[in-house]
């Protein structure tokens, strides 16, 4: 039942992404403008405290002592600050995909659920691409598991790499993370998805949150996204790397590497220098090639339509 409530919303001049916290509890997140990656002013949220209450649910402002990500659901905030900057006092429910809402000078807003789907998904394999996975055979990558069924990669909660290495290159990737409400921050669906298996961009979870360098987009430890750009679980989502490695002489770093970074098609990292290695990395120097690796983390992440150009 709290599936169906969670997800996104829309109007003419606001966006809201409401996240499932389990056990019929939620949070609202109100954008003045429109959604994250599309019309959103990057500053101004509302939170709202969302309840089942038979068959909707019923919203009201977020008050009280609340910490970013904590587990209680009345507890709980899906930004670093809080109030927010902007937050407004909204009254409402959710009912028949539509998000009602109403300030404190009685005013009406009415948003409508809407399903946002990456630019870039279903993208086919340009020519000249090596394809790394296309549901017939897995045989590009050590470990993995190939579901006859789905015709999906599944990690199984192991690391998988691919046989060969890499240097330069356009990778394109589909993902899908799990639902787990009851989840906060790294429980909800964790993996990785790493350029050379040296430097990891985040897969988890991270809808309707900040977008920080440990939630999905982020170079882990290093850079927060432009945007936080991730949908809503059980949605397949998508990355495009742009990717050049690092450079090295004798065995010495002389440049670092570079990434361009696409999710869902929205730009979260512009040709950004990664200044080292993010945890996890194998033990060789920077600048030397490797496999692209997708990181288990103990959870079943599923994977579809992987290829990659080389440059």
């Amino acid at each position: 039942m709290d599936f169906k409530f969670q997800g996104e919303y829309k109007s003419k001049n606001y966006g809201a992404q409401v996240i499932s916290l389990d056990q019929g509890n939620f949070q609202g997140v109100l954008y003045a403008g429109g959604l994250p990656g599309q019309s959103w002013d990057g500053k101004s949220r509302s939170l709202l405290h969302g309840q089942l209450k038979d068959h909707s649910v019923v919203l009201k402002p977020a008050t009280g002592k609340r910490k970013y990500l904590a587990g209680p659901a009345d507890e709980f905030s899906a930004t670093q600050k809080f109030p927010p900057v902007g937050h407004q006092p909204y009254f409402g429910s959710i009912a028949e995909n539509k998000l009602t809402l109403k300030n404190k000078e009685g005013q009406s807003i009415v948003l409508q659920k809407v399903y946002r789907a990456s630019s870039s998904l279903g993208k086919k394999a340009p020519s000249g691409s090596l394809v790394l996975f296309d549901g017939t055979n897995i045989k590009e990558w050590q470990g993995g598991r190939l579901d006859n069924k789905t015709k999906f990669l599944n990690t199984d909660g192991s690391d998988i790499r691919t046989k060969r290495k890499f240097n330069n290159y356009h990778l394109h990737l589909e993902f899908m993370l799990p639902f787990r409400p009851a989840a906060r921050g790294q429980g909800r669906g964790n993996s990785g998805l790493y350029q050379v298996d040296m430097y990891e961009n985040q897969i988890l979870d991270s809808f309707g949150l900040e977008g920080k360098n440990n939630e999905c987009g982020g170079i882990y430890s290093i850079k927060d996204s432009i945007v936080n750009a991730c949908l809503p679980p059980l949605t397949w989502q998508t990355y495009d790397i742009e990717f050049t490695n690092a450079k090295s002489n004798n065995g010495k770093k002389t440049k670092n590497a570079r990434i361009s970074a696409k999710l869902n098609g929205f730009l979260i990292h512009d040709n950004f220098e990664i200044p080292g290695k993010t945890g996890g990395a194998r033990p060789d120097k920077e600048g030397t090639p490797g496999p692209i690796k997708l990181q288990g983390h103990g959870n079943p992440l599923q994977f579809k339509n992987i290829w990659i150009i080389q440059k």
